[in-house]
């Protein structure tokens, strides 16, 4: 039968004074080795000769004899382990070297080599050489390995120092196994890999909603540039319709008023063709006249001058021309063409104000009065619809979002983006301000433009004005329905009179940086003459 295959460790061939292995191995008589030197040094410097190892003491130092079986196999074990470090150092030498970013081997103590896995059980990270027993050792083949990482102790209890193996669904937390029968003993606990499978497909379900809605908005994006250049395109084809209609009238006036200052310049042309042709057809009249005065005027005869000075005297009486002129009539002409352009620039510019209401009319929105802006003395409709001024200040709670310092009220819809339009009754009123407010405008005190509103108003029956900038307007109606139209990105207000379909007021160039407000103000009732109240109506595209 052949003897069973034994492999000496590297402790046994280990000096235990030296701790390194046997050089002349030699063996006192208690049966311990020591390397030669090693021992007789020892006994050298102590006043006992005992040994180092079972502390057997001796009467006189013991001749040291060399362990000729046991210095051969040191010798080859020495061989084997220089022949093993040296085949170690070849093959580190050919695994990565940790760099910084990566993860480092938590065994190697000299030059640190890059970890290829980390071990969840020992929560120890390992480069290729002390893997290798994870891989082949059957108790640690059990381990879970992972790519590597950082901060293994992260990953253990700080409470129990004991693994996180579990997951708490109630909690939503990591906890260890004694976690789970204490502090989580009444949740939903899970193995980590099962929650990590939930969240995993948590986690892609929500990544793929979220690239759906992307997708969503990048069609949204395309279909809107598409609206976009279709109302570009019909920009277009009105404006350059609306613009070749106003240059052929104006082409067509200019024709118009050249023809007539013409035929006009014809006319006087000819009436002074008239007028020369009579006085010269006088002319020679009086010259023929002339001659035969000439010719009497040198007779002898008396007699026959006097008889012939009444056939003279009574010759074609000639024109009085003092009074007779030619006089321009071009006077007016230019103007009353500009007039008349004027009037076809008018009946153009209404045909697009029309238009145009009715587009803004598309972007109407559900506005409601917000009764925690209005001040106390106003009075909202049920509906919050309606605004008028009360007679009695109600005791109101003076919340920030109150105001305090004039009778307005703001809408409940607020607005940071896009087009919206409102439309608002004015009728029976003599005063009132209707517009748009940002949300940080002055509560508490007086209000200027300066605070934050855009807004048209109306003063003492026909006052009309502008504020943000101030601008006098001159109406030629009275609005009994105003609407309002913002374009946030455009930062454009518009004001529209409904029934006239004609644009009242427009603030162009306007930067918005908040939330915008429809804005009310019915002011004060003037003895009854403006006790009417403002009320927003539903829009009808007419």
């Amino acid at each position: 039968m052949a003897a069973a295959s034994y492999l000496p460790s590297e402790d046994q061939f280990l000096c235990s004074i030296c701790l390194d292995l046997f050089t002349d191995p030699d063996t006192i008589p208690c049966g311990h080795n020591f390397c030669k030197t090693c021992i007789t040094e020892h006994w050298d410097r102590s006043d006992r000769c005992q040994c180092p190892i079972c502390k057997e003491a001796f009467t006189t130092r013991p001749d040291l004899r060399v362990n000729t079986l046991f210095s051969e196999m040191a010798a080859q074990f020495r061989q084997s382990a220089q022949q093993k470090a040296s085949s170690s150092s070849s093959r580190r030498s050919e695994q990565q070297v940790f760099k910084p970013g990566e993860v480092p081997c938590d065994v190697c103590t000299e030059t640190k080599l890059k970890a290829l896995k980390s071990c969840l059980v020992c929560l120890t990270s390992y480069c290729e050489t002390h893997l290798e027993p994870h891989l082949t050792a059957s108790s640690l083949k059990r381990h879970q390995l992972i790519d590597p990482v950082e901060n293994l102790e992260d990953r253990m209890c700080p409470k129990h120092d004991k693994p996180l193996e579990l997951f708490c669904k109630t909690d939503q937390t990591c906890v260890c196994m004694l976690c789970h029968v204490s502090d989580h003993k009444m949740h939903d606990v899970v193995p980590l890999k099962e929650a990590y499978e939930g969240k995993k497909a948590e986690l892609e379900t929500e990544t793929q909603q979220m690239i759906q809605k992307r997708q969503l908005k990048i069609e949204e994006i395309k279909h809107s540039v598409d609206l976009s250049k279709e109302e570009a395109d019909r920009e277009v084809a009105e404006g350059v319709q609306v613009f070749s209609a106003l240059k052929e009238s104006v082409e067509r006036g200019q024709a118009d008023l050249i023809n007539t200052i013409k035929e006009k310049q014809k006319t006087t042309e000819n009436q002074a063709e008239d007028f020369i042709k009579e006085l010269e057809q006088e002319i020679s009249e009086l010259k023929k006249r002339s001659s035969e005065v000439e010719q009497v005027t040198h007779s002898e005869d008396h007699l026959h001058i006097l008889q012939r000075f009444m056939s003279l005297k009574v010759a074609p009486p000639t024109k009085d021309w003092t009074e007779v002129s030619i006089h321009s009539s071009h006077e007016g002409t230019v103007v009353r063409a500009v007039v008349q352009l004027e009037e076809t620039f008018s009946e153009e510019m209404k045909k697009l104000i029309e238009a145009e209401l009715k587009r803004v009319q598309k972007y109407a929105v559900e506005v409601t009065l917000d009764p925690d802006t209005a001040h106390p003395e106003l009075i909202l409709s049920r509906d919050g619809k309606q605004v008028s001024l009360g007679d009695v200040k109600k005791n109101l709670p003076d919340n920030p979002e109150r105001f305090s310092g004039y009778i307005c009220v703001l809408g409940k819809q607020s607005f940071s983006s896009g087009r919206f339009y409102f439309e608002v009754q004015v009728k029976g009123k003599t005063q009132w301000t209707l517009g748009v407010a940002r949300e940080s405008i002055n509560r508490k005190g007086a209000l200027s433009p300066e605070d934050g509103f855009w807004a048209i108003w109306l003063r003492n029956g026909n006052e009309y004005k502008a504020d943000a900038p101030p601008v006098l307007l001159s109406l030629k109606s009275q609005p009994q329905k105003v609407g309002v139209f913002v374009d946030y990105e455009e930062g454009l207000v518009s004001f529209y009179d409904v029934d006239a379909e004609a644009l009242i007021y427009s603030f162009t160039g306007c930067f918005f940086a908040e939330k915008l407000f429809p804005y009310f103000n019915p002011s004060v009732n003037g003895g009854g003459t403006n006790s009417a109240p403002l009320i927003i109506s539903p829009v009808r595209v007419n």
